[in-house]
């Protein structure tokens, strides 16, 4: 019998931006990219820190996720797709689900992972869940796939529609699978044609004509993996061995896992490294790059970048230490080394400069350029396009700042369509955080006296913000239950859960004096890190509270809370509990639902708090009715 294992709820937080690394709030690492409904999907492992003493310093997963994106720029996290404990042949709490695929056939999808099977003393079985979506929900077979024993599964889907598996231990195997998908066809047989060495994480792909079978590769005593590959013109070889797709890590890494896929004419290489995680190389991020054939096949060997892929969105923060190149003494650092997934800043000297490839000018219309910044004296930071002679687009006078601040600059010249930047500096040494070609005015406006209907969808724009308190937390893991209820019990100011607080209204919170604002979300998912950021205040490790009043002309019974929130959030309608989202949360719309509540006739006070450590936060709210449509009738004062 199979089992549903998660609904795949529509997930609206765009999970990352352009830049190397892909997915940046939580590790990920081997990631299998498909094209699905001309979408591209991310099926990666997720590499977490372990619960476990046994598993302290080696790889630990517990769960998959998949991404997708239209653009290359922003993916969209769908969730949870499958979870250990929810497997019926998998040990309970092995922390074993390592690299996955997922391929479509006949309009069903099928996502192959590898986990240790109930009982066994060693190895690796691999499973199979199906779905009629590349999101999900997935439902797992009760079983493993019969015959089959090792890791990192690959799916290959010939031109006739045969289907071959490939997976990897004591080396790489391969055989056909039966129509069903589920069953090997033929007896595993050993790849042919490979060099000598230790192999892994086998993908397949076919190119005109050519069977390519890449995979990492230990080509050096005690060296770490390359990328490597081999041809042939059948699909279980023998193959011909052609060389290395992408070299050792420069800083160590020992493994890398990869695939290789085209989309609208482009060929990408997706691959993972440690970028978030230094000292630890069992914690890794996905990261992609193009790749290039010659005429006769080969694959020129590809060199990674921080750029990453895609077209950067001016209106969003431009990572400028994600750079194309870099010179005259530029460097990059993390922001804060203890707490890696803030991201990295860039250092300009005197003459350093900077240039970052491909950032799109066609939705900008603000004259203004915001640049976050610190520096040890005044400097000025001049931004061009394309190049050294290029255009000035604007110059940025820095003031001498110990602490990081955000410095607006009128354009002196809107580029237009897609380019490049080019960044340099004179006077002091200016660290950079990002720069971005909008203000807060696209995410909210100062709310009116008149009161506001929900939007139509349901969703509540209108709410009081208190400015956000310091809550240090070095990884969204420790948001249990337990510490939530904890943490959102303490009195922070006085009236927390009693009062209805005043735009302007100002509060006392242990050294920080904070200020209430009333804010008018310009869209349906409220973006606290925008709402902070344009205050110039924390974004990260931090504890936001929400308050807002609705006004009933009608009891309306038997409606439920819906929330979604990056990161962990709890929610309270006229003073009790209603909602609690805990653990590392991603932007889901209805995320979380409540029980059955009753808005009274007047007045009604919903509160919301919402922490995160590192990541940005937003969260967004409705009502919806027992047939989960929104309710709307009501009005926000």
């Amino acid at each position: 019998m199979k089992r549903a294992l998660f609904l795949a709820l529509t997930v609206w937080w765009l999970a990352a931006s352009a830049q190397n690394p892909l997915l940046r709030d939580h590790f990920s690492a081997d990631p299998t990219a498909r094209v699905f409904n001309d979408r591209v999907y991310i099926y990666p492992s997720h590499d977490i820190h372990s619960p476990v003493d046994r598993l302290k310093e080696w790889f630990c997963m517990a769960d998959y996720h998949v991404y997708s994106s239209e653009n290359l720029t922003d993916w969209q996290d769908h969730g949870v797709i499958v979870t250990q404990n929810e497997v019926p042949w998998v040990e309970p709490d092995s922390y074993s689900m390592w690299a996955p695929d997922c391929v479509e056939k006949d309009g069903r999808y099928y996502f192959y992972f590898p986990s240790a099977p109930k009982g066994a003393q060693r190895g690796f079985a691999i499973g199979v869940a199906t779905a009629m979506r590349p999101e999900g929900p997935f439902f797992c077979a009760p079983q493993p796939i019969p015959g089959v024993m090792g890791i990192d599964p690959c799916v290959l889907i010939d031109d006739d529609g045969q289907a071959y598996i490939y997976w990897s231990g004591m080396g790489i195997r391969g055989a056909r699978l039966k129509a069903n998908m589920t069953e090997l066809d033929t007896a595993p047989q050993q790849m042919e044609g490979l060099p000598d060495g230790f192999k892994e994480g086998p993908f397949a792909f076919k190119r005109n004509g050519i069977y390519y079978l890449t995979f990492p590769w230990v080509r050096k005593e005690n060296g770490t993996e390359t990328l490597a590959y081999a041809t042939s013109d059948r699909p279980l070889g023998p193959f011909t061995f052609r060389g290395i797709i992408m070299a050792e890590s420069a800083t160590g890494c020992w493994t890398n896992h990869h695939s290789i896929t085209e989309y609208r004419g482009q060929w990408y290489l997706f691959y993972h490294h440690n970028d978030y995680s230094p000292k630890m190389d069992k914690r890794r991020s996905v990261r992609a790059d193009s790749i290039f054939f010659n005429a006769d096949g080969t694959i020129q060997e590809v060199k990674p970048t921080l750029r990453g892929i895609g077209v950067s969105d001016a209106r969003e923060p431009i990572q400028l230490d994600r750079y194309s190149d870099i010179g005259r003494g530029a460097t990059i650092d993390y922001l804060d080394t203890l707490h890696t997934f803030k991201g990295w800043q860039a250092t300009l000297p005197k003459g350093g400069w900077l240039r970052y490839n491909t950032v799109s000018f066609e939705q900008v219309t603000s004259p203004t350029l915001t640049l976050r910044v610190k520096s040890a004296g005044k400097a000025q930071v001049v931004i061009r396009e394309g190049g050294a002679k290029g255009a000035v687009i604007a110059k940025v006078a820095v003031p001498s700042a110990k602490e990081w601040t955000n410095v607006k600059s009128p354009i002196l010249h809107l580029p237009q369509g897609v380019k490049d930047l080019y960044v340099t500096a004179a006077g002091a040494t200016v660290q950079i955080d990002y720069l971005q070609f909008d203000d807060a005015s696209q995410y909210f406006r100062t709310s009116t006296p008149t009161p506001l209907a929900p939007d139509a969808d349901g969703f509540i724009r209108r709410w009081l913000l208190l400015e956000p308190i310091d809550k240090p937390n070095r990884s969204n893991t420790v948001f249990t239950d337990s510490y939530l209820r904890q943490e959102f019990s303490r009195e922070y100011f006085p009236g927390q859960m009693t009062e209805v607080p005043k735009n302007g209204q100002k509060e006392k919170v242990g050294k920080q004096t904070l200020t209430w604002h009333a804010m008018d979300s310009e869209r349906f998912n409220v973006k606290l890190f925008r709402f902070a950021s344009g205050l110039e205040k924390q974004i990260y490790g931090v504890l936001f509270w929400a308050v807002t009043v609705i006004d009933c002309e009608e009891e309306i019974p038997n409606v439920r809370l819906a929330a979604g929130s990056n990161s962990a959030s709890m929610w309270w309608v006229n003073g009790e509990e209603a909602l609690l989202l805990s653990g590392d949360r991603r932007m889901v719309r209805d995320d979380g639902t409540s029980h059955r509540l009753t808005l009274k006739k007047g007045r009604n006070v919903l509160r919301g708090a919402i922490i995160n450590g590192p990541g940005m936060s937003d969260f967004c709210l409705r009502f919806i009715d027992e047939q989960g449509q929104p309710v709307k009738g009501f009005k926000i004062l």
